[in-house]
């Protein structure tokens, strides 16, 4: 099944797609957008052209597994995205994805303004291969 994973942020949300045999996640975009319903608008283009099966949005939980205003804000998204789209929504926790993206960036060299515009979507890969894995 064709997945989506979102990573949602304050500035940038990050997508990536796994394969129909869900074995392996792949970075898409960044969508740099604050306001949310040019966000969904946005999603929805996305969701349009590459008909996704299901939607995984990251869950940013605390450290101490708690749930914090950002999880609720997450939690809306999935929210508007169910009021607009007839497809499966989950949430993934996405403790520490930002971090392993990051590593994995360095580990490949990339610095600067070329991270800040990949990371996000790094952290959606991160996102949508954990739960890949955890759903095996």
């Amino acid at each position: 099944m064709k997945i989506m994973s979102i990573d949602y942020g304050d500035a940038r949300t990050g997508i990536a797609f796994c394969d129909k045999k869900e074995i392996l996640a792949s970075p898409y975009t960044v969508i740099k957008e604050k306001y949310q319903p040019k966000l969904i608008e946005k999603l929805l283009q996305i969701i349009s052209n590459e008909n996704p099966e299901k939607i995984v949005i990251g869950l940013p939980r605390n450290m101490d597994g708690s749930y914090g205003f950002r999880c609720d804000e997450c939690k809306a998204l999935g929210d508007e995205l169910l009021k607009v789209c007839d497809l499966p929504i989950e949430f993934q926790d996405e403790r520490l994805t930002t971090v392993i993206a990051h590593d994995i960036l360095s580990g490949n060299n990339v610095r600067g303004k070329k991270r800040k515009e990949t990371v996000d979507a790094v952290s959606a890969v991160m996102i949508l291969q954990s739960y890949i894995d955890s759903h095996k």
